[in-house]
């Protein structure tokens, strides 16, 4: 049985700047609960006890959010990603020493699925896998790692961002692999065209040296949220899937002329007057809503907001201000960085 488990919390998530520039992106809200958190939970649901979550070097913040698995009942360790960003692959490695001879579960945690993976994990014990991958049917495969099939339908090799994709399915972030051979494979590749050891050529390895690898589909949702409207359809799926309603934190205020369209998550001590919130909005603890509407949109925590300005599909930092200087009120698109003041 798997008892071991890496999770990513280093990278640099470009493509969610600005606001990933000063806040790790594992620890973005979706359901106003930490992404890493929705990751821990399943890996934790699978049975894992031991957690290693990478990060980038010098990082501090995630390791005080998580801290050390007793609120899960698990032990968490944090190793720094040496070396610079090499690819996921190379993350898996460093972490070796942790591993030793065990099997293990490895986990990007910016990955949102609504099934849990404990499934999975008996399916490669029962069958005695040297590797085991979730697949996931997408409009977009070039954006992965997409598995090739020969005619009769036998797993043969996993192409990393193909330009043709040779199916429509995506290798998704969730991968169990058996005593030592992630190691042994990752001494006999080297670094793909954009210079990082790709997962994907540790399963080509695999199957191209008679390893045993299984894959099993998932058939519910599921999301990498590496871009912002990937982040936002998160957001909201989890939202209507906990069944939230309007769900207002006991220690916010909701003021006069308030309008609440579910599904809406307010979290701690917020103050809301004179506005419209919703659907699919997660407002952060700390923050003030007055005259806005807002509508599919995540505020992190401490954003004010006290002017007649229409949100739509927005991603708001910590701690941005938004004032009224002059003009008319016109619905607005945002990705906003932390301590921003926004005046129109």
């Amino acid at each position: 049985m798997i008892k071991k488990a890496i999770l990513t919390g280093g990278g640099r998530a470009t493509r969610l700047h600005p606001v990933t520039a000063t806040t790790n992106k594992h620890l973005l809200p979706l359901a106003n609960k930490a992404m890493i958190f929705h990751a821990i939970e399943k890996v934790v649901e699978a049975g894992i006890e031991e957690i290693f979550i990478n990060v980038n070097p010098g990082e501090e913040e995630l390791q005080k959010y998580v801290g050390d698995g007793g609120h899960w009942g698990v032990k968490i360790k944090f190793f720094e990603q040496t070396g610079g960003p090499q690819g996921i692959a190379h993350v898996v490695n460093i972490a070796k020493d942790f591993i030793g001879d065990d099997s293990f579960m490895f986990y990007l945690s910016d990955n949102i699925l609504f099934g849990g993976v404990k499934e999975m994990v008996d399916e490669f014990a029962k069958n005695n896998y040297d590797c085991m991958l979730a697949l996931s049917k997408v409009p977009d495969p070039n954006r992965f790692g997409v598995p090739k099939f020969d005619a009769d339908g036998n797993l043969v090799d996993v192409i990393e961002k193909p330009d043709d994709p040779p199916s429509d399915f995506a290798v998704t972030g969730i991968y169990l692999y058996g005593p030592k051979v992630f190691f042994e494979a990752f001494q006999n590749i080297i670094k793909s065209a954009r210079g990082e050891y790709e997962i994907s050529s540790i399963h080509s390895y695999f199957l191209k040296n008679n390893k045993k690898v299984g894959y099993k589909e998932i058939t519910g949702w599921w999301k990498d949220t590496g871009q912002v409207g990937d982040l936002l359809l998160a957001n909201n799926l989890l939202l209507e899937k906990m069944g939230t309603g309007v769900n207002v934190s006991p220690s916010s205020a909701v003021g006069d002329n308030v309008e609440l369209i579910a599904p809406v998550m307010i979290g701690e001590n917020c103050i809301l007057e004179n506005c419209k919130i919703g659907p699919n909005v997660t407002i952060g603890p700390g923050s003030v809503v007055k005259k806005a509407k807002i509508e599919n949109s995540i505020l992190l925590s401490g954003v004010e907001i006290d002017c007649p300005i229409t949100l739509a599909d927005s991603l708001i930092g910590k701690n941005v201000k938004f004032t009224k200087k002059e003009g008319g009120d016109q619905k607005h698109r945002l990705i906003v960085g932390d301590k921003t003041v926004i005046e129109y």
